[in-house]
């Protein structure tokens, strides 16, 4: 899909955020720099309040960084593109709408000047096939389950053909099972793909069993990345196979080490 590969293709660079509140200012982030490569999976990994979403939102250009740039193919990202579409944790589909429709909607935004009608109810149905919800298209999210609205969420990103997939605990409200299925076939997705996913978790698990490279952060506020672990597992994964993987219980405990050891204080003053 992509002919020629980048290691260079987010560039985050001395990124500082910090928000005026009723308080004065809050310094949310602090001297943040990172790189990603182009079809690299990224896991943002921290305790609650640590920017781990604000780093994102600034990826997605919802935010402009307070000082310091943030690059997406070289170019300089100055708000939200359709070259990097957000799936959040809370789905956000119109309850009005059917599935279809919900998908079709991001479609029409970013291919109604160049397609025709054909052609962009072809993209529709194809983005929720890959999501396995084909069946499912004329329900509205009133009458489907948690994890199929999630899955709708994906296809409508997935739809709009982004180079980045940028993920805000997508799975987070989820149940356990239902939660486990949705990271095997995101797994599968991305390998057909080959979109760069930039994706914040809580989950330990997750982070190794779905990402290339782990992105610690520091507790905030001036919250930074203490550490960036390269998860060095063959693909695809099997998360059965890989749960006596010595390299996967090595990532594991690396993770639960910073979190717990390391950057503990919250977890006890909470």
């Amino acid at each position: 899909m992509h002919t020629s590969l980048t290691s260079k293709f987010i560039e985050i660079q001395g990124v500082e955020q910090t928000f005026r509140t009723r308080k004065g200012l809050f310094p949310a982030l602090q001297g943040i720099d990172l790189t990603i490569a182009q079809g690299e999976f990224v896991a943002l990994i921290g305790h609650s309040g640590c920017g781990k979403s604000t780093l994102l939102n600034l990826i997605a250009g919802l935010n402009t960084p307070t000082a310091g740039a943030l690059l997406c193919a070289n170019k300089e990202i100055k708000g939200p593109g359709p070259e990097r579409a957000v799936v959040f944790q809370n789905h956000s589909l119109l309850p009005w709408l059917t599935c279809f429709d919900n998908v079709h909607l991001a479609v029409e935004r970013v291919f109604g000047k160049t397609e025709n009608k054909a052609q962009l109810m072809a993209r529709t149905d194809a983005a929720l096939a890959l999501v396995g919800l084909a069946h499912a298209a004329q329900k509205r999210p009133g009458e489907i389950s948690g994890g199929m609205k999630q899955r709708v969420g994906i296809a409508r990103a997935l739809s709009m053909e982004p180079q980045v997939l940028l993920m805000d605990e997508p799975f987070g409200a989820l149940d356990a099972l239902t939660r486990a299925k949705l990271q095997d076939e995101l797994l599968e997705i991305v390998a057909r793909t080959h979109s760069t996913v930039v994706m914040v978790t809580h989950d330990v698990d997750e982070a190794v069993l779905l990402s290339d490279k782990i992105v610690m952060m520091t507790n905030g506020p001036a919250a930074t990345i203490g550490e960036v672990l390269a998860v060095d597992l063959p693909r695809p994964r099997n998360r059965v196979a890989l749960a006596e993987d010595p390299r996967y219980v090595h990532c594991r405990k690396a993770v639960i080490d910073f979190l717990y050891t390391r950057q503990a204080h919250v977890e006890k003053a909470a």
